[in-house]
Protein backbone atom coordinates (compact mmCIF):
# COMPACT_ATOMS: atom_id res chain seq x y z
CA UNK A 1 0.00 0.00 0.00
CA UNK A 2 2.88 2.39 1.07
CA UNK A 3 4.30 1.86 -2.33
CA UNK A 4 1.33 2.20 -4.51
CA UNK A 5 0.43 5.60 -2.76
CA UNK A 6 4.32 6.76 -3.34
CA UNK A 7 3.70 5.91 -6.70
CA UNK A 8 0.57 7.46 -6.76
CA UNK A 9 2.00 10.49 -5.49
CA UNK A 10 4.77 10.96 -8.10
CA UNK A 11 2.30 10.30 -10.37
CA UNK A 12 0.22 13.64 -9.22
CA UNK A 13 3.49 15.20 -8.99
CA UNK A 14 4.40 15.17 -12.10
CA UNK A 15 1.34 15.61 -13.72
CA UNK A 16 1.60 19.10 -12.11
CA UNK A 17 5.10 20.03 -13.40
CA UNK A 18 4.28 18.97 -16.51
CA UNK A 19 1.02 20.99 -16.51
CA UNK A 20 3.04 23.72 -15.15
CA UNK A 21 5.67 22.94 -18.20
CA UNK A 22 3.20 23.14 -20.19
CA UNK A 23 1.47 26.23 -19.29
CA UNK A 24 4.68 28.51 -18.68
CA UNK A 25 6.57 27.55 -22.03
CA UNK A 26 3.58 27.39 -24.26
CA UNK A 27 4.12 29.35 -27.59
CA UNK A 28 1.31 31.10 -29.59
CA UNK A 29 1.39 29.50 -33.18
CA UNK A 30 0.91 32.28 -35.37
CA UNK A 31 -2.85 31.83 -37.18
CA UNK A 32 -1.30 33.17 -40.18
CA UNK A 33 0.87 29.83 -40.77
CA UNK A 34 -2.22 27.52 -41.07
CA UNK A 35 -3.21 30.06 -43.37
CA UNK A 36 -0.37 30.45 -45.68
CA UNK A 37 0.21 26.13 -45.99
CA UNK A 38 -3.43 26.48 -47.24
CA UNK A 39 -2.72 28.44 -49.79
CA UNK A 40 0.55 26.21 -51.34
CA UNK A 41 0.21 23.35 -53.21
CA UNK A 42 1.26 21.39 -51.14
CA UNK A 43 4.25 19.69 -53.74
CA UNK A 44 6.45 19.22 -50.78
CA UNK A 45 9.20 19.56 -53.83
CA UNK A 46 11.93 21.83 -52.10
CA UNK A 47 12.05 23.96 -55.07
CA UNK A 48 11.84 27.23 -53.19
CA UNK A 49 14.97 26.13 -51.25
CA UNK A 50 12.86 24.50 -48.11
CA UNK A 51 12.55 21.15 -47.12
CA UNK A 52 8.38 21.47 -47.63
CA UNK A 53 5.74 24.00 -47.68
CA UNK A 54 5.17 24.19 -44.33
CA UNK A 55 9.27 24.89 -43.62
CA UNK A 56 8.66 27.81 -46.84
CA UNK A 57 5.61 28.88 -44.64
CA UNK A 58 7.26 29.28 -41.40
CA UNK A 59 10.08 30.96 -43.77
CA UNK A 60 8.05 33.54 -44.80
CA UNK A 61 6.38 34.51 -41.92
CA UNK A 62 9.85 35.50 -40.33
CA UNK A 63 10.82 37.23 -43.64
CA UNK A 64 13.58 34.90 -44.75
CA UNK A 65 12.17 33.92 -47.88
CA UNK A 66 9.87 36.46 -50.62
CA UNK A 67 6.43 35.79 -50.68
CA UNK A 68 6.67 34.68 -54.61
CA UNK A 69 9.38 32.20 -53.94
CA UNK A 70 7.51 28.80 -54.32
CA UNK A 71 7.85 28.75 -57.81
CA UNK A 72 5.15 25.52 -58.07
CA UNK A 73 2.32 28.19 -56.98
CA UNK A 74 3.44 31.21 -59.39
CA UNK A 75 1.69 34.42 -59.26
CA UNK A 76 -1.86 32.91 -57.68
CA UNK A 77 -0.31 31.68 -54.74
CA UNK A 78 2.02 34.64 -54.16
CA UNK A 79 -0.92 36.87 -54.36
CA UNK A 80 -2.40 35.33 -51.71
CA UNK A 81 0.33 34.95 -49.42
CA UNK A 82 0.81 38.14 -49.93
CA UNK A 83 -2.86 39.04 -48.90
CA UNK A 84 -2.99 37.20 -46.22
CA UNK A 85 0.66 39.15 -45.01
CA UNK A 86 -1.21 42.42 -45.85
CA UNK A 87 1.78 43.07 -48.04
CA UNK A 88 2.36 44.26 -51.68
CA UNK A 89 3.89 42.13 -54.37
CA UNK A 90 5.75 42.72 -57.73
CA UNK A 91 4.77 41.48 -60.81
CA UNK A 92 7.82 38.70 -61.84
CA UNK A 93 8.11 37.12 -65.34
CA UNK A 94 7.45 33.54 -65.09
CA UNK A 95 10.92 31.25 -64.88
CA UNK A 96 11.19 28.79 -67.06
CA UNK A 97 13.95 26.24 -67.84
CA UNK A 98 14.79 26.22 -71.51
CA UNK A 99 17.28 23.09 -72.77
CA UNK A 100 20.62 24.24 -74.83
CA UNK A 101 20.34 22.01 -77.67
CA UNK A 102 18.17 21.44 -80.73
CA UNK A 103 19.65 18.63 -82.47
CA UNK A 104 17.49 15.50 -82.83
CA UNK A 105 18.95 12.07 -83.22
CA UNK A 106 18.43 12.49 -87.16
CA UNK A 107 20.60 15.70 -87.36
CA UNK A 108 23.83 14.44 -84.75
CA UNK A 109 26.55 12.50 -86.57
CA UNK A 110 29.09 10.74 -85.58
CA UNK A 111 27.17 8.65 -83.12
CA UNK A 112 27.37 4.84 -82.07
CA UNK A 113 25.41 2.65 -80.77
CA UNK A 114 25.03 2.62 -76.74
CA UNK A 115 24.48 -0.51 -75.26
CA UNK A 116 25.40 0.26 -71.57
CA UNK A 117 23.10 1.65 -68.94
CA UNK A 118 20.47 3.92 -70.06
CA UNK A 119 20.54 6.81 -68.40
CA UNK A 120 22.34 10.19 -69.55
CA UNK A 121 24.47 9.96 -66.14
CA UNK A 122 26.40 6.68 -67.27
CA UNK A 123 26.30 7.58 -71.10
CA UNK A 124 28.00 10.63 -70.16
CA UNK A 125 30.60 8.90 -69.11
CA UNK A 126 31.02 6.98 -71.87
CA UNK A 127 33.41 8.38 -75.07
CA UNK A 128 32.16 8.21 -78.52
CA UNK A 129 28.54 7.79 -77.60
CA UNK A 130 27.80 10.96 -80.11
CA UNK A 131 30.15 13.00 -81.92
CA UNK A 132 28.80 16.41 -79.81
CA UNK A 133 30.08 16.15 -75.71
CA UNK A 134 27.70 19.24 -75.02
CA UNK A 135 24.63 18.49 -76.45
CA UNK A 136 21.61 16.13 -74.89
CA UNK A 137 21.88 12.72 -74.72
CA UNK A 138 18.40 11.77 -74.71
CA UNK A 139 18.10 9.19 -72.17
CA UNK A 140 15.76 11.14 -69.97
CA UNK A 141 17.33 11.98 -66.65
CA UNK A 142 15.56 15.16 -66.57
CA UNK A 143 12.21 13.64 -67.78
CA UNK A 144 12.40 11.55 -64.66
CA UNK A 145 13.71 14.18 -61.86
CA UNK A 146 10.36 16.42 -63.22
CA UNK A 147 8.03 16.06 -60.23
CA UNK A 148 5.52 17.77 -62.50
CA UNK A 149 5.87 15.61 -65.74
CA UNK A 150 7.16 18.64 -67.91
CA UNK A 151 9.74 17.21 -69.69
CA UNK A 152 9.03 14.27 -72.44
CA UNK A 153 11.98 13.08 -74.39
CA UNK A 154 11.12 13.40 -78.44
CA UNK A 155 13.40 12.04 -80.91
CA UNK A 156 16.06 11.95 -78.41
CA UNK A 157 15.36 15.45 -77.40
CA UNK A 158 14.80 17.02 -74.26
CA UNK A 159 11.40 18.90 -75.06
CA UNK A 160 9.99 21.20 -72.31
CA UNK A 161 6.10 21.58 -71.88
CA UNK A 162 5.93 25.40 -70.47
CA UNK A 163 2.47 24.78 -69.38
CA UNK A 164 3.52 21.98 -66.63
CA UNK A 165 6.98 23.21 -65.63
CA UNK A 166 7.03 25.32 -62.46
CA UNK A 167 10.48 26.30 -62.87
CA UNK A 168 11.72 23.87 -59.97
CA UNK A 169 15.18 22.96 -61.04
CA UNK A 170 14.93 19.58 -60.66
CA UNK A 171 16.01 18.68 -64.24
CA UNK A 172 19.12 21.16 -63.76
CA UNK A 173 20.55 19.30 -61.13
CA UNK A 174 20.03 15.34 -63.37
CA UNK A 175 21.66 17.08 -66.24
CA UNK A 176 25.21 15.64 -66.35
CA UNK A 177 26.03 17.46 -69.48
CA UNK A 178 24.67 21.24 -67.18
CA UNK A 179 22.75 22.77 -70.82
CA UNK A 180 19.34 22.98 -68.40
CA UNK A 181 19.34 26.81 -67.50
CA UNK A 182 16.36 28.33 -65.49
CA UNK A 183 15.43 31.78 -67.00
CA UNK A 184 12.67 34.78 -66.47
CA UNK A 185 10.53 34.27 -69.85
CA UNK A 186 10.42 38.62 -69.98
CA UNK A 187 8.38 37.88 -72.96
CA UNK A 188 6.83 34.96 -74.28
CA UNK A 189 7.65 33.11 -77.32
CA UNK A 190 11.33 33.47 -75.95
CA UNK A 191 14.44 32.90 -78.27
CA UNK A 192 17.10 30.57 -77.43
CA UNK A 193 20.31 29.55 -78.45
CA UNK A 194 19.63 25.82 -79.22
CA UNK A 195 23.44 24.80 -78.97
CA UNK A 196 25.75 24.62 -75.84
CA UNK A 197 28.92 23.57 -78.07
CA UNK A 198 31.97 25.71 -77.42
CA UNK A 199 34.36 23.89 -80.00
CA UNK A 200 35.68 26.00 -83.47
CA UNK A 201 32.39 26.41 -85.90
CA UNK A 202 34.46 23.87 -88.35
CA UNK A 203 34.19 20.80 -85.79
CA UNK A 204 30.99 21.92 -84.93
CA UNK A 205 29.75 21.04 -88.69
CA UNK A 206 31.24 17.32 -88.17
CA UNK A 207 29.06 16.25 -85.34
CA UNK A 208 25.72 18.38 -85.78
CA UNK A 209 24.02 19.69 -88.26
CA UNK A 210 21.64 22.39 -86.28
CA UNK A 211 24.76 22.93 -84.15
CA UNK A 212 25.83 26.68 -83.69
CA UNK A 213 29.05 27.51 -85.34
CA UNK A 214 29.81 30.91 -84.16
CA UNK A 215 29.46 32.76 -87.46
CA UNK A 216 28.36 36.28 -85.77
CA UNK A 217 25.51 36.62 -87.93
CA UNK A 218 23.15 37.35 -85.30
CA UNK A 219 25.69 39.75 -83.97
CA UNK A 220 25.77 41.55 -86.75
CA UNK A 221 21.76 41.42 -86.93
CA UNK A 222 21.10 42.62 -83.36
CA UNK A 223 24.79 43.57 -81.43
CA UNK A 224 22.60 44.48 -78.61
CA UNK A 225 20.73 41.32 -78.07
CA UNK A 226 23.50 38.48 -79.12
CA UNK A 227 27.17 38.22 -78.37
CA UNK A 228 29.62 35.41 -79.83
CA UNK A 229 31.59 33.95 -76.85
CA UNK A 230 33.72 31.34 -76.94
CA UNK A 231 32.42 29.86 -80.13
CA UNK A 232 29.17 30.15 -79.02
CA UNK A 233 26.01 32.82 -79.61
CA UNK A 234 25.06 34.13 -76.58
CA UNK A 235 21.78 36.26 -75.49
CA UNK A 236 21.34 39.19 -73.30
CA UNK A 237 17.96 38.68 -71.95
CA UNK A 238 18.01 41.93 -70.45
CA UNK A 239 17.71 43.34 -73.82
CA UNK A 240 15.27 40.87 -75.36
CA UNK A 241 12.18 42.39 -76.46
CA UNK A 242 8.77 41.39 -75.54
CA UNK A 243 6.94 43.29 -78.41
CA UNK A 244 8.95 43.79 -81.50
CA UNK A 245 10.69 40.83 -82.58
CA UNK A 246 11.84 41.75 -85.94
CA UNK A 247 15.09 41.82 -85.05
CA UNK A 248 15.31 38.31 -83.42
CA UNK A 249 13.21 36.72 -86.48
CA UNK A 250 15.73 38.30 -88.88
CA UNK A 251 18.26 37.23 -86.79
CA UNK A 252 16.90 33.16 -86.91
CA UNK A 253 16.15 33.88 -90.90
CA UNK A 254 19.91 34.56 -90.92
CA UNK A 255 21.08 31.97 -88.74
CA UNK A 256 23.06 29.07 -91.24
CA UNK A 257 22.71 26.74 -89.20
CA UNK A 258 18.82 27.39 -87.64
CA UNK A 259 19.83 27.26 -83.85
CA UNK A 260 17.86 30.43 -82.98
CA UNK A 261 14.50 28.79 -82.06
CA UNK A 262 11.67 30.28 -80.15
CA UNK A 263 10.52 28.48 -76.49
CA UNK A 264 7.40 29.23 -74.58
CA UNK A 265 3.58 28.66 -74.06
CA UNK A 266 3.86 30.74 -76.63
CA UNK A 267 6.14 29.01 -79.18
CA UNK A 268 4.28 25.60 -80.28
CA UNK A 269 5.97 22.69 -81.20
CA UNK A 270 7.03 21.04 -84.33
CA UNK A 271 8.42 17.46 -83.53
CA UNK A 272 6.80 14.33 -83.40
CA UNK A 273 6.76 11.77 -80.94
CA UNK A 274 9.45 8.98 -80.94
CA UNK A 275 11.73 7.06 -78.44
CA UNK A 276 14.54 8.36 -77.01
CA UNK A 277 17.97 7.83 -78.89
CA UNK A 278 15.55 6.41 -82.19
CA UNK A 279 17.02 3.84 -83.86
CA UNK A 280 19.53 2.64 -81.91
CA UNK A 281 19.29 -0.96 -80.69
CA UNK A 282 17.88 -1.17 -77.19
CA UNK A 283 20.12 -4.70 -76.89
CA UNK A 284 23.22 -5.41 -78.43
CA UNK A 285 22.60 -7.85 -81.19
CA UNK A 286 23.02 -11.39 -80.34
Amino acid sequence: VTAGGTMLGLALLMSGVLGWASRRFHITEDPRLEQIEKVLPQANCGACGCVGCREFAEAVLKGEVPVEGCPVGGATVADAIAEILGVSVEARSPRWVIVHCGAECAKRLKRTPYYGERTCAAAHLVSGVQGCTYGCLGLGDCERACPFDAIDIINGLAVVDYHKCTGCGKCIAACPRKIIELVSFTADPLMIVACANRDPGREVRAVCRVGCIACGICRKTAPDIFKVTDNLSVIDYRNHPSDDRSRLELAARKCPTKCLVYRGRKAGTAVSRAGALQGEAEQPPA
